[in-house]
């Protein structure tokens, strides 16, 4: 294969990658502005309705190390090939669900088919480009998707329930036929045999377990209350069985992930950074939705296109831009650059009103928020990934997309919770209801800003990481 044509392949191969990987972000967004219409179809509870969620964070945020370490032992094709079939056709059982306990279990199908294709993709794009120079551009491609994806589903969760809630999972079964088909010819088969390790299964299970506890306790924390007895009791067999795992890492022969990843100064930090912005993000993306449906009364329709400009804004930033900044002002620079626009957009919703227009109160924020998401992701991903081995890629991987999950599913919960709780004490004192509900968001909104600002001072003071257009990464 001549230069030019293994060139092409490789840039198409990397669409094809987003284009999967982008199916997975999109469903935890894209369900939430469909709720109402799926809870009236098959009769949810308010307690039931959230496991449509829940059901799919669960299984996504468990399996998401294990599926990383999977793909290095045996190879991130075959896995991704693995994690996008089980996905396609949990969609479409998703799609024609006519009862409730077919659709949450479909979701927890869709949640462990999408954290095996997410924790293996952004190895396969490390294989992909070696060169700094066209692995930062590659990067500002995946990180579009990694923090559009969010806004996408909004946007585009508000145009489908518009038609029926059913076409926010069938608009998956063309894209993931076309995926596969396009993955056996163009994505590369880099693993090396020499690698094959026998799978670490007691550390496989504890990790799992834990992750899968912590989810569940997490996302049920604001409805059964952050101090009851089975909050705290999931909380605590999590942080047990972690501690498990870790002992069992620091024992076993071929264990599921070397502790001395944890070392890796640029890894924990990229780590931290994208916790903290995940949480940022998401309370952003769902209580902006719910501000545009609750207090301003817009159909999904209109809510799904408020987020257009966001979506359009981000993709410029992130296919155009955000590689030839961290080319020139390095990883660091770029990284605080772009949450500093993303936390003044946020802080822009703190003061949005009840009689609120879309020109004036949401636009702006958007704007900001599209232009700083942008910019930010290139780098953190970039800076994850910069010091591990090829070997050690699928998991480190894993760890990233973790840690966003996590994050974004901890945030969420605790912010919204806050939310609640302002919102009840100011009813009580005598406040309207809207009122009371608009200033609860506010609260959530200073909170999100407040973490993607503290996401950029980590990042500058603890990344340790130079670009420069002539070196590598390994």
């Amino acid at each position: 294969m001549n230069k030019n044509s293994d060139y092409t392949k490789r840039w198409l191969a990397l669409y094809v990658l987003c284009l999967g990987s982008l199916m997975i972000v999109l469903d935890v967004t894209i369900v939430n502005v469909a709720l109402p219409s799926i809870k009236v179809s098959l009769g949810f509870s308010e307690t039931s309705l959230a496991w449509v969620l829940n059901a799919y964070l669960l299984t996504f945020g468990g399996f998401l190390l294990l599926g990383g370490r999977l793909g290095d032992i045996y190879g991130p094709r075959k896995l991704f090939l693995i994690g996008l079939t089980l996905f396609t056709l949990a969609s479409l059982i998703c799609g024609l669900s006519t009862s409730q306990g077919i659709l949450v279990a479909a979701r927890a199908l869709q949640g462990f088919g999408g954290a095996i294709v997410s924790a293996v993709s952004l190895s396969l794009t490390m294989d992909l480009f070696t060169k700094q120079e066209e692995r930062a551009k590659a990067m500002g491609i995946f990180g579009f998707v990694a923090a559009g994806g969010g806004s996408i589903g909004v946007f585009l969760g508000g145009i489908l329930t518009s038609l029926r809630w059913h076409w926010i999972f069938l608009v998956n079964i063309p894209v993931g036929v076309l995926v596969i088909t396009l993955s056996f010819f163009l994505l590369p088969k880099t693993w090396d045999k020499s690698l094959h390790r026998n799978l670490d299964i007691a550390g496989a299970i504890s990790i799992t377990l834990a992750l899968m506890l912590a989810v569940y306790a997490i996302t049920n924390g604001s409805s059964l209350g952050w101090t009851s007895l089975q909050t705290l009791g999931l909380l605590a067999s999590s942080i047990f069985l972690l501690l498990v795992f870790l002992l069992i890492e620091s024992k076993v022969k071929s264990p599921l992930m070397q502790l001395k990843l944890l070392r890796h100064q640029n890894l924990a930090a990229a780590n931290v950074c994208g916790i903290l912005w995940a949480a940022s993000m998401f309370t952003f993306f769902f209580l902006s939705a719910l501000y545009l449906q609750v207090i301003l009364g817009l159909k999904p329709f209109l809510v799904g296109l408020s987020f257009l400009p966001s979506n359009i804004i981000m993709a410029i930033f992130s296919l155009g831009f955000s590689a030839k900044i961290v080319m020139h002002f390095g990883i660091r620079k770029t990284l605080a650059t772009g949450l500093l626009f993303a936390a003044a957009g946020i802080l822009l919703f703190v003061r949005s009103p009840i009689h609120g227009s879309l020109l004036l109160d949401v636009m702006p924020s958007m704007i900001l928020l599209g232009i700083g998401a942008g910019i930010a992701f290139n780098p953190i991903l970039l800076a994850a990934m910069s010091d591990v081995k090829p070997e050690e890629s699928g998991l480190a991987s894993g760890i990233i997309n973790t840690s966003f999950m996590m994050g974004g599913a901890l945030g969420l919960s605790i912010l919204s919770s806050l939310a609640a709780a302002r919102t009840n004490n100011l009813i009580a004192s005598g406040q309207n209801n809207l009122a009371a509900v608009n200033n609860g968001y506010h609260l959530a909104f200073l909170i999100g800003a407040i973490l993607a600002l503290l996401s950029a001072l980590i990042g500058t003071i603890y990344l340790r990481i130079k670009i420069t257009p002539e070196s590598t990464l390994a």
